[in-house]
């Protein structure tokens, strides 16, 4: 057997042939990655979700099954959907942040107003 086998042909045990749909996506060095792939949709359903993409598309659909499997491994009961409150809460402070540095800014100015004194706002900003 060849050592260049990818690692879905490793994981089954068997040869790995020069036109293997698995192979430029899941190299042998990486196994753990086409494991927990396979663990949730399983090595049939994976190879032919391939065979119906086109070859350029392949590689973002790839990326997106082992995203959402890992995250679905992580969180049995929402996956990645999992993720949108936390995404939802960070969004907030960081909105709240940004109010709270204009509000500064615009402090900063009105006392340099105040004063008299000339106020250079960058470009951008």
């Amino acid at each position: 057997m060849s050592s260049k086998r990818c690692a879905v042909c490793k994981y089954f045990r068997r040869r790995c042939p020069p036109d293997c749909i698995f192979s430029p996506y899941f190299p042998p060095n990486n196994p753990q990655r086409f494991t927990c792939v396979h663990r949730i949709y399983g090595a049939s359903n994976i190879g032919k979700m391939l065979e119906e993409l086109n070859v350029e598309d392949r590689v973002i659909a790839i990326e997106t099954l082992c995203y959402e499997a890992s995250c679905r491994i992580q969180d049995p009961v929402y996956g990645c959907v999992g993720l949108i409150p936390w995404l939802e809460h960070e969004l907030n402070i960081t909105q709240t942040q940004l109010a709270k540095t204009r509000a500064k800014i615009s402090f900063v100015h009105a006392n340099y107003v105040a004063r008299g004194e000339p106020f250079i706002q960058q470009s951008g900003v």
